[in-house]
C-alpha cells in the first residue's frame, strides 16, 4: 500500500469505531413492587391458596384433566395464529440478515456483447471514425464497500435485531393467549354441560310437580292454578335446554377452530359430558421481581423500543459523509477470442464520497420522525408495564372474590334444595298451596345454577390470572430457536441516553 494511503485507511478504521445516536438502556419498571396476593376482604382476609413458587409452563396440568392438556397440546402445532407468528419470526429474521449484509463488502461478476455503430451525422465520424458496424465484448468483476464510519449499518443491524426479538415475543404473547383460550373455551364448556345437566334434572323434577298437580286437580284438593302454574314451570325449564345446547355445540367450534379444525369436527371426542375440573389446590404464581421477565408482551414492547432508538442513530448518520470504495477489473475486446489477453485488461479502482448539501429539510424530518417514534414507543412501554400491573391485581382481585362467591352459593343451594323437599311434603299433606312448591322449585333451579356458574367462574378466574401472569410460554423453546441478541444497557430512569 502507498505511504500516502497509510494515514487514511488507519483513520478509516479508527472511525468506524464510531456509532452516533443514542445508546438504549432498558427502562425501568417498578413491576417488582407489585402485590401477587388478593386484597383484604371486607370481612378480613380469607385464606389464600396462592404460592410464591415458580409459575409452571404447563399450567393447565394443574387442573388435572387430561382432555384440557391433550387439546392444549394439539394446539401447539395446529392452531393457525402461532404458525402465523412463526412465519413473522421468519420475515423478521430475513429481514435482521439484510440488514446485516450491508456491514460487508458486494462483488458480482457482469459480461455483455453489443453491436454498436456510430452516427455519420456525429462529432465522432467528423473526427474520422468509421461508422461501420462493430461487436464490442465486456467481462467484468466489480466490488464495493461502504465504509461504516458513523455506525449507520451498524444501528439499522441493531434495530433489525430488536424487531426480530420482538416478533419472537410476539409468538410467546401468541402462545399465552392461544392457551388460555383454550383453557377457557374448555372449561366453558364443561360448565356447560354442568347446566345442561341440572336443567334436566330440574325438568325431571318439574314433570314430577306436574303429575302431582294433576291428581290433586282430579281429586278435587287442588285448583288449575296449580295445574297451570306446574306446567309453565315445566315449560320454561324446557326452553332452556335448546339454548344451552347451542352454546355447548358453538363452545366447541370455537376449540375446533383454535386447533385449526372444521365445525363439528371435534363434537364426537367432546360431546360426552365429563365434570368440571376441580380447582387446583396451590395456585403458584411466582415473584413479582419476575413478572416484567414472563410477560412477553412486556419484553416485545421494550424490543420494538430499541428498535426505535436505533434508528434514531440511522436517521442522525445521513447528516455525515459517507466514504466507500469501488473497484472494476476485467476485459474489452472488440473480438472474442482477444478477451482474457493482457492487451483487453480493464480495471478502475479508487475511493467514494458524498457529502449532503441540501435536501430539503428531509434529513431534519426524518430525524424528528424517528425521535418522536422513539418517544411514542417509550410510552407503550409504560402503558403496558402499567397494563400488566392492573390485570394481575385485577385477576387476583377476581380469584378471590370468586372463592368467596363459591362458599356462599353452596350454602345458599344445599338450603334450596331442603326447602324444596319441606315444600314438596308439605303441599302433599295439604299444609301448603303449590304457590310455595313453585317458589322453591324456581330458587332450586336459579341456585344450581348459580352455583355451576360460580364454579366455572372461580376455573376462568385460575385461567385469567396465569394469562396476566404471562405463563405459559416455554422459555427453553425461546432459546432453542436461537433468538437475535441485541445488547443493552441498564439504566433506572429511561430509555435511551444521547
Amino acid at each position: 500500500m502507498p505511504r500516502n494511503l497509510l494515514p487514511a485507511a488507519a483513520f478509516a478504521v479508527l472511525l468506524s469505531g464510531c456509532a452516533v445516536g443514542p445508546d438504549f438502556l432498558r427502562p425501568a419498571n417498578h413491576l417488582f413492587q407489585a402485590m401477587l396476593s388478593p386484597k383484604a376482604q371486607a370481612d378480613g382476609e380469607r385464606p389464600s391458596a396462592l404460592a410464591p413458587q415458580p409459575v409452571p409452563v404447563a399450567w393447565w396440568t394443574l387442573f388435572n384433566d387430561p382432555e384440557l392438556t391433550v387439546l392444549q397440546t394439539r394446539a401447539r402445532s395446529a392452531n393457525l395464529d402461532l404458525q402465523a407468528a412463526a412465519a413473522r419470526v421468519e420475515e423478521s429474521r430475513a429481514q435482521l440478515g439484510i440488514a446485516q449484509a450491508a456491514l460487508f463488502p458486494h462483488s458480482g461478476f457482469g459480461a455483455d456483447k453489443t453491436r454498436q455503430a456510430l452516427s455519420a451525422d456525429g462529432p465522432l465520424h467528423k473526427l474520422g471514425a468509421s461508422t461501420r458496424p462493430f461487436d464490442l465484448y465486456n467481462a467484468n468483476f466489480d466490488a464495493g464497500w461502504e465504509i461504516d464510519l458513523w455506525g449507520k449499518a451498524r444501528r439499522a443491524g441493531e434495530g433489525a435485531g430488536a424487531l426480530a426479538e420482538a416478533s419472537l415475543y410476539d409468538r410467546e404473547a401468541v402462545r399465552v393467549a392461544v392457551s388460555a383460550e383454550i383453557a377457557r373455551n374448555y372449561l366453558l364448556l364443561r360448565g356447560n354441560q354442568a347446566q345442561l345437566d341440572i336443567t334436566r334434572q330440574n325438568r325431571r323434577i318439574a314433570e314430577h310437580a306436574l303429575r302431582l298437580a294433576q291428581s290433586r286437580e282430579q281429586n278435587g284438593v287442588a285448583t288449575r292454578f296449580d295445574t297451570a302454574a306446574a306446567r309453565a314451570q315445566l315449560a320454561n325449564i324446557k326452553a332452556t335446554l335448546p339454548q344451552l345446547s347451542q352454546r355447548r355445540d358453538a363452545l366447541m367450534n370455537a376449540l375446533a377452530l383454535l386447533l385449526g379444525e372444521a365445525p363439528r369436527r371435534l363434537d364426537a371426542e367432546l360431546t360426552s359430558a365429563l365434570p368440571l375440573p376441580a380447582m387446583p389446590a396451590r395456585v403458584p404464581v411466582g415473584l413479582p421481581s419476575e413478572l416484567a421477565q414472563r410477560r412477553p408482551d412486556i419484553l416485545r414492547a421494550e424490543a420494538r423500543l430499541h428498535a426505535a432508538t436505533a434508528a434514531i442513530g440511522v436517521a442522525k448518520a445521513d447528516f455525515y459523509p459517507r466514504i466507500g470504495l469501488k473497484g472494476t477489473a476485467g476485459w474489452q475486446a472488440f473480438n472474442f477470442h482477444d478477451m482474457g489477453s493482457w492487451g483487453a485488461q480493464q480495471f478502475t479502482f479508487g475511493p467514494t464520497l458524498y457529502l449532503p448539501i441540501f435536501e430539503g429539510g428531509r434529513l431534519k424530518s426524518t430525524l424528528a420522525l424517528t425521535e418522536a417514534r422513539q418517544k411514542s414507543a417509550a410510552i407503550a412501554y409504560q402503558q403496558t408495564v402499567l397494563s400488566a400491573w392492573h390485570e394481575v391485581d385485577n385477576a387476583l382481585g377476581a380469584w378471590a372474590a370468586e372463592q368467596q362467591r363459591h362458599e356462599e352459593l353452596v350454602i345458599a343451594a344445599e338450603q334450596d334444595r331442603i326447602a324444596l323437599t319441606a315444600a314438596e311434603r308439605a303441599y302433599r299433606e295439604g299444609a301448603a298451596d303449590y304457590l310455595t312448591v313453585l317458589v322453591a322449585q324456581r330458587n332450586l333451579l336459579a341456585g344450581q345454577l348459580a352455583l355451576s356458574d360460580s364454579a366455572t367462574a372461580a376455573t376462568l378466574a385460575v385461567v385469567g390470572l396465569y394469562k396476566s401472569l404471562g405463563g405459559g410460554w416455554d422459555p427453553a423453546a425461546l432459546d432453542q430457536a436461537d433468538p437475535p441478541k441485541v445488547s443493552a444497557g441498564l439504566d433506572s430512569r429511561q430509555g435511551a441516553q444521547p
